[in-house]
């Protein structure tokens, strides 16, 4: 018969293989002690972007003319049926936000290696969930995303300055105009004073036509930001 000791053992250890999967979120296969949130084998295929070029090779042409950004950088290649759909589905769908605070971890060190314009930025600020949305969820999987980076990189996390005023729908079958009906009067700032003439980055999981970063910064520099760049998980190819 399991003791009273054995049952809360066996229980704060389910707890931690659901914080911490033993398994691969790539490939399922068990991880050794050494591993995060994958395997060797499959951080190897990562497809990882090239940050020695200019915003990551072209990143920032899709905010060209649109609203002016210091920089744009996306870590990961987003490619349907892929290994980072798989990945960025197990961190908002399958509650594995440690797995995005994971990937924002390996970003910043990637970043603070080969881009120096990231090292004058003073906040790090995730694109804002509507409360039902985060209730529903459970956690805002850009903030985790931000996490990581500020462990990185060193900059502090602002989770305060701006929200989210109005739950839309998803914009995943949207198109390109459509995103940005849905999202330019979206955000609103909650704490100007906290942004007012800093260097602001912000954080999203997943850069498709860049309608709702553009809505954020938009927002932040009409407060007084001064400067707004971008960093995402991963971009659509």
């Amino acid at each position: 018969m399991e003791t009273l000791l054995q049952f809360i053992k066996r229980a704060c250890n389910n707890f931690v293989d659901l914080l911490y999967p033993v398994s691969c979120l790539g490939c399922s296969e068990n991880l050794t002690p050494n591993e995060e949130i994958l395997c060797v084998q499959c951080r190897v295929k990562l497809p990882v972007t090239d940050l020695t070029k200019t915003s990551s090779s072209g990143v920032a042409l899709q905010f060209a003319g649109k609203v002016p950004l210091d920089f744009a950088y996306s870590y990961l290649v987003f490619s349907k049926k892929g290994i980072v759909q798989r990945l960025i589905h197990q961190i908002k769908y399958k509650g594995q936000k440690e797995a995005g605070a994971v990937l924002g971890r390996w970003f910043g060190y990637e970043l603070k290696e080969k881009c120096q314009d990231i090292a004058e930025a003073n906040l790090l600020i995730g694109v804002p969930l509507h409360p039902v949305r985060e209730r529903q969820r459970g956690f805002n999987q850009s903030e985790w995303i931000a996490k990581g980076l500020s462990e990185a990189l060193k900059i502090p996390v602002n989770t305060t300055a701006l929200k989210r005023t109005r739950f839309e729908a998803s914009q995943t079958r949207k198109g390109k105009g459509a995103r940005w009906e849905n999202v330019k009067d979206v955000f609103a700032i909650a704490d100007a004073e906290s942004i007012q003439g800093k260097r602001v980055i912000l954080i999203d999981d997943v850069l498709t036509t860049g309608a709702t970063l553009e809505a954020c910064a938009s927002q932040l520099l009409k407060a007084g930001c001064a400067s707004v760049g971008v960093l995402t998980l991963a971009a659509a190819r």
